[in-house]
């Protein structure tokens, strides 16, 4: 026993700083390494993407769209701002702040049931009491929905999420929302076909494509009882 407590001998402190040195050596090139530093949209959760033009917006993730939702926009004098944003803060039932004017949450609330702020002081995106503005550019700035659009919409973002407002119509709006109605070529393929419905669904102009179909058909049928009438008449 004493034999064996005689072959050990105390490490030295010259020694054990030198085996914490290597040990720092090794492991300290692999904590460092890791993933590239990732950009703003690869971070985030989901991604809004957002068309002035086409009054639309569009919820994405991983590369699918999980939603499309019509908005209004900045009007020609309080333009809605351009760029990448980030999502700051999400309010339930919230309180308007406007020059002075405040409002409690309630169906007269400018800014509806929901807000969800920008990293850009006074903007964001929020519900209305004014739904018969959404789909068009009357807003102060932000992005406006009808309220059971905005809280669904809500339910889908978080704080740190992406919001991209685009005022051109740039390849990207267009693969997402869809080129704009041509009105003739649009008249020139339902007298054609005699078809009285959409065939094909295209973001953003689907409503205008049907109520352009329902006129034709309403006119080609209203011309086709004038005719029978005329016949049976003559009879």
């Amino acid at each position: 026993m004493n034999r064996a407590a005689a072959k050990i001998k105390p490490i030295r402190p010259e020694a054990s700083w030198m085996v914490t040195i290597l040990i720092l050596t090794v492991a300290l090139p692999c904590f460092a390494q890791g993933p590239a530093k990732s950009t703003a949209r690869q971070r985030a959760r989901r991604l809004v993407l957002v068309s002035i033009a086409d009054r639309k917006l569009a919820v994405i993730e991983n590369g699918m769209v999980l939603a499309y939702f019509p908005v209004a926009v900045g009007s020609a004098v309080s333009p809605s701002p351009t760029g990448e944003f980030q999502i700051v803060s999400r309010v339930a039932n919230p309180t308007y702040f406007h020059n002075g004017v405040v409002m409690m949450a309630g169906r007269d609330n400018p800014v509806g049931t929901r807000w969800m702020g920008l990293n850009v002081k006074g903007y964001g995106i929020h519900g209305t009491n004014a739904p018969g503005s959404v789909s068009h550019a009357t807003s102060h700035g932000c992005i406006r929905l009808r309220n059971r659009d905005v809280e669904r919409l809500y339910s889908m973002l978080r704080v740190g999420d992406i919001v991209e407002i685009h005022k051109e119509r740039d390849p990207e709006i267009v693969q997402m929302f869809g080129a704009p109605l041509d009105v003739a070529k649009a008249q020139v393929s339902v007298r054609r076909s005699g078809s009285s419905g959409v065939s094909e669904w295209v973001p953003g102009v689907e409503r205008r494509v049907e109520i352009l179909i329902q006129i034709t058909v309403s006119r080609r049928s209203l011309c086709r009882w004038r005719s029978h009438s005329w016949r049976w008449w003559r009879a």
